[in-house]
């Protein structure tokens, strides 16, 4: 079984969604991570907070620095992810399919590098 990224994106500037929406979203969210985990696709998963939350590290001629804030200057971030094990690209496109309606966010499919292709 070959492992894929579900990565769900979040888009500065879009309108907030309501405290309604976010709670329905976090439903099908819990539904879909059921059924991934009962069909035996579930490797991990989970939702990061904001950006700003973050802190970059780099290593530069032995020298460590640290600085507050996302590492890109985009409009659009990662908001969370799942790994999950298909058997090919097209079994993970269903089930972004399906997680993209359940979190109403777009999500990218990106294969693990290293892994044989199927």
């Amino acid at each position: 079984m070959k492992q894929y990224m579900l990565a769900v994106h979040s888009v500065e500037g879009a309108p907030t969604r309501s405290d309604e929406d976010t709670q329905i979203a976090y439903g099908r969210v819990d539904k879909i991570n059921e059924e991934l985990q009962a069909a035996g696709a579930w490797v991990f998963g989970g939702g990061l907070l904001s950006p700003e939350s973050a802190t970059v590290v780099r290593v530069e001629n032995g020298r460590t620095s640290m600085t507050d804030g996302p590492f890109a200057e985009t409009k659009e971030q990662l908001g969370g992810f799942w790994v999950i094990q298909c058997a090919d690209l097209d079994q993970a496109l269903s089930w972004a399919e399906k997680c993209a309606e359940a979190c109403m966010e777009p999500v990218e499919v990106r294969p693990f590098q290293g892994e044989p292709e199927n």
